[in-house]
């Protein structure tokens, strides 16, 4: 038996095939991954650091040939144990600066945000915009990641978005468009997007959605550290969290009837921040900071 290991796959160059006449036909790293898995006593493992090797339409290249492993920043579980059992310190530390593992090695203040925001702009961001080709709407890209890291916890509605972006900034867009820019931020893990189940009516409500950072560290740094809302970032904490322990996560509606004071009948939406399942287990889950 034979092993090959590859790493950062995707800085591979395309060449020319060069049993095709055409400036077109192009030969890359998925042509030679594919050569090799048809070699029987060989067991192939590739590494890949951004979404160009994991996105949707390289994997369905490789469907039903291979295990796809992702690999999550530090949970803050794992982050602890590099703090003595100082849960506090470790506590401050990760809902601040996140769970990428270089922060650790970082000291000052300076160096954790130089280090994070040339992450999202130079891996991430430029991701989006080379892969996508969007170049031309990098401005819309910008402010919508400004919103959406505002927003964690709260609810995302891409019609409302495009409403806004045509008032306030003047800038005609679709909501189709915003959907699908949204959707481009999940493919490049920038966040993760999560549905919500009405809990009586045993469905799942289309739009608003809501949206977690991947990575809280990499949102405080896109918002320069300035909203620092701990019970926020805590609840965007949770979520990751159990994602990381193989949880499927939704936020849960309840429809709720009730009489106000004058007697007329209301309904009102209440919501359970997460219902996390996994195989025959079933969790409720409010996110607080405080329960005074």
């Amino acid at each position: 038996m034979y092993y090959v290991f590859l790493d950062e796959i995707q800085k591979v160059v395309d060449i020319q095939n060069p049993y095709i006449d055409d400036a077109d036909a192009k030969i890359g790293f998925v042509d030679v991954l594919l050569g090799l898995m048809k070699i029987k006593n060989l067991d192939l493992y590739v590494t890949g650091s951004n979404s160009k090797m994991l996105s949707s339409d390289i994997l369905t290249e490789f469907r039903d040939r291979g295990d796809e492993i992702k690999v999550n920043p530090l949970t803050f579980r794992e982050f602890c144990t590099a703090f003595d059992g100082d849960r506090h310190a470790a506590w401050k530390e990760y809902y601040t600066y996140g769970g990428m593992p270089v922060v650790l090695l970082r000291k000052t203040h300076a160096e954790k945000s130089k280090y994070l925001k040339d992450l999202f702009s130079k891996t991430y961001i430029a991701d989006v915009l080379e892969r996508r080709k969007i170049a031309n709407d990098k401005e819309v890209l910008e402010e919508l990641l400004n919103i959406v890291s505002s927003s964690i916890g709260s609810l995302i509605n891409p019609t409302k978005l495009a409403n806004t972006f045509g008032s306030i900034k003047k800038i005609k867009i679709s909501s189709a468009t915003i959907g699908s820019y949204l959707d481009y931020f999940v493919d490049a893990f920038i966040i993760c997007k999560s549905l919500r189940y009405d809990i009586k009516g045993k469905k799942y409500i289309d739009t608003p959605l809501k949206y977690y950072f991947t990575d809280v560290g990499l949102r405080n740094a896109r918002l320069n550290f300035r909203q620092q809302e701990e019970n926020h970032i805590m609840e965007n904490i949770i979520y990751n969290e159990l994602c990381a322990r193989d949880f499927d996560v939704d936020v849960g509606v309840v429809q709720y009837n009730h009489k106000n004071q004058a007697g007329k009948s209301r309904r009102t939406q209440l919501e359970v921040d997460f219902i996390a399942n996994r195989e025959t287990k079933r969790y409720y889950i409010q996110s607080a900071l405080s329960v005074s």
